[in-house]
């Protein structure tokens, strides 16, 4: 009997965050994003790790003492129901989702949301 593997195509995405959302992700065993708060009705992932970058360094740093910048894959077919934003420069760009479709993004990353960058405030 053969076995038939389907591979699943991903894209890859980025998350810049701070140290109370990165808890809640590995909270969750590093496979789901936590519930957006009621002042946070959209969950957006960046599209390239530079912007990231700059959001968990130039934010989340003065926010909080401390950024990272998290890297995870989602099935391709699912995001085609998200436009790209772009939310400044070329290479500003976004993923919107509505916090109330969160929970079956989430259904879709395939594998870890992983730490690829960490920032902390100098003493």
């Amino acid at each position: 009997m053969t076995e038939h593997r389907t591979e699943i195509s991903t894209t890859t995405l980025w998350r810049p965050t701070g140290p109370e959302e990165l808890a809640l992700v590995e909270a969750s065993g590093w496979t789901a994003w936590p519930p957006r708060l009621p002042e946070q009705p959209i969950f957006y992932p960046v599209l390239n790790e530079d912007y990231a970058v700059r959001i968990a360094r130039d934010w989340n740093v003065p926010a909080s003492g401390s950024g990272y910048v998290t890297r995870f894959e989602v099935d391709t077919a699912f995001l085609a129901r998200y436009p790209v934003r772009q939310a400044g420069g070329e290479t500003i760009l976004e993923l919107w989702v509505p916090a109330e479709e969160l929970a079956e993004f989430n259904r879709h990353i395939v594998g870890r949301i992983e730490v690829v960058r960490e920032f902390r405030a100098q003493s």
